[in-house]
């Protein structure tokens, strides 16, 4: 379905020019090699260097693989990856084709190499995944390994289907009608639609493993259909390189490397349908020394997301997530263009996205934890990102992710190595039209969201600006466009700094602000005339310089 056009007022059309002033501008000064952008990092980045690989070329079809689409290739895909890693690696060569074929498990030195024209379609039969740590193996796998690649053109098709439940709520009644009719069960509240009955009843049959001493992976499979594998994860692994592939149809996460440094992906597509459950495009789980560059992606859920889990030591001092650039990427559909979280308790520390286009997305720049799978986040910096048609928020900082709840009275929660902190972000040159919100900033009363710096950034929403729990928040040149006669709402938000704030004509108030916690509110260089600058029951707390 099409959403409505939420810029309905004059500023309309002044805004629009104005973004595709600064987009032309931007385009304009495109052309940036990886290498800039590693070296234009505003932390010191350390080199991202490519693996190399020997000259020699080791073809699927000298070990008998065949491209008709219906001959089960898994075998010679093993003796072909087998082969080039013990003599010395190479190329594995995927030519053009119809490829068919079970889990494929990288190994090290070796450039798994599909040509444009080749088509590599993972089975359906879910009984070649066998059970890997919990969870049915992953499509295309690596572990512990040093030089290796997945480059070429060619497409690889996860055939998530079989795997993934539908949700009613998303999908239109014609794709629901469909889906009913090539099988499957639905839930007995009716919103469901599992491919089978054993991934409905997956999660309920788990449960009766919790009491059992050391699980093999024999008592997990009658839960296999509910364990969804990863379509493509390298783990604990060192100089990787993706460039190239098209990757759809995932069963759950499409790329999702976990534990890896000095990693390169590059002109990498993702797609992902819009009701994919769980259908992230590309997710970097504590990985450091790494470049995501020139990717496009259609997903399900988050687009290019960050998470940090299990790190060892302290997360504050040695962040799993590391040393991140995301440089010149496209995010169509999906939950958040640029997302962090929601597990954080890894720490992460210098990300920087840059040069980036969301295009309808659920949130523009989503940044989510809560309560127990949270940690400290800090030294994180975009700029030049421009975003259009965001159905809920252009920017979002939320510590209640999923079922959290506010504290209720009397109710206190005591900081932990699983807090949620989110600290030392710095949004600049970002431009976004047609939000449902703008900005929204939601911090925990233990731990306010912190050191927030917005600079030159334009952003036209139905709802302006909201912020609570939160402190050292700086708006430098930001211009906020909304039918909304308060621009911004502050509850028990402090040392705020507004700095040559721009809004439209119908504003009447430039904040309003409550909760006991809220003070050092600072307007300054700001055009007050016909404004109310202060309400609410902390009006007290706003001062103009």
């Amino acid at each position: 379905m099409m959403k409505k056009n939420l810029l309905k007022w004059p500023a309309t059309a002044a805004l629009v020019s104005l973004l595709f002033v600064h987009y032309a501008n931007a385009q304009q000064s495109t052309g940036h090699d990886m290498e800039y952008y590693i070296t234009h990092a505003p932390f010191k980045m350390p080199a991202v260097t490519e693996p190399h690989f020997n000259s020699k070329i080791y073809n699927i079809k000298d070990y008998g693989a065949v491209a008709d689409g219906q001959t089960l290739n898994t075998a010679a895909f093993e003796k072909a990856i087998t082969a080039c890693s013990t003599g010395g690696g190479g190329t594995v060569l995927i030519p053009p084709g119809l490829w068919l074929t079970g889990p494929i498990e990288l190994k090290s030195n070796v450039n798994l190499h599909a040509d444009r024209g080749a088509l590599i379609t993972f089975s359906t039969d879910h009984t070649l995944y066998p059970i890997v740590n919990g969870k049915a193996q992953t499509l295309l796998s690596g572990t512990k390994l040093e030089n290796v690649a997945i480059t070429g053109e060619g497409v690889y098709d996860g055939g998530g289907e079989t795997w993934r439940p539908l949700k009613k709520s998303k999908a239109s009644p014609t794709l629901w009608s469909d889906m009913l009719k090539a099988g499957g069960v639905v839930s007995k509240d009716g919103s469901m639609l599992w491919p089978t009955k054993e991934a409905m009843e997956g999660e309920e049959y788990l449960k009766t493993l919790k009491g059992k001493a050391n699980p093999t992976a024999q008592d997990y499979l009658p839960a296999r259909d509910f364990l969804r594998p990863t379509m493509v994860s390298v783990q604990n692994s060192k100089n990787v390189l993706i460039d190239g592939p098209t990757f759809k149809n995932s069963p759950q996460f499409a790329l999702n490397p976990k534990n890896c440094t000095n990693m390169i992906i590059r002109n990498v597509t993702i797609f992902n349908e819009y009701w994919a459950q769980n259908g992230d495009a590309i997710d970097l789980s504590s990985c450091k020394n790494s470049v995501v560059y020139r990717c496009t992606v259609h997903a399900g859920d988050d687009g290019i997301c960050m998470k940090s889990s299990g790190g060892k030591g302290d997360a504050l001092n040695d962040a799993a997530l590391k040393n991140i650039v995301i440089a010149d990427c496209i995010v169509y559909h999906a939950h958040g263009g640029f997302v962090i979280g929601s597990n954080t308790d890894g720490g992460m520390q210098n990300v920087y996205v840059t040069n980036c286009n969301f295009v309808n997305t659920d949130v523009g720049i989503r940044v989510k934890s809560s309560r127990g799978r949270g940690g400290p986040v800090r030294d994180i910096y975009i700029d030049n990102v421009y975003m259009h048609d965001i159905l809920n928020e252009a920017v979002l900082f939320s510590t209640y992710y999923e079922d959290e709840k506010p504290a209720q009275p009397g109710q206190k929660f005591e900081v932990n190595s699983k807090t949620p902190i989110f600290s030392d972000f710095y949004i600049s040159h970002v431009y976004g039209s047609g939000a449902k919100s703008a900005i929204s900033i939601t911090g925990l009363p233990e731990r306010p969201v912190s050191k927030i710096h917005f600079s030159d950034v334009v952003l036209s929403a139905t709802k302006p600006v909201d912020i609570t729990e939160a402190s050292t928040i700086t708006m430098d040149n930001v211009k906020i466009l909304s039918p909304q006669k308060t621009l911004i709402t502050a509850n028990n938000a402090w040392d705020i700094s507004l700095k040559n704030i721009s809004f439209d004509a119908n504003v009447n108030t430039l904040i309003n602000a409550t909760g006991e916690k809220s003070k050092g509110i600072t307007v300054s260089d700001t055009d007050l005339k016909n404004v109310k600058v202060g309400a609410g029951s902390a009006a007290g707390a706003v001062k103009v310089k």
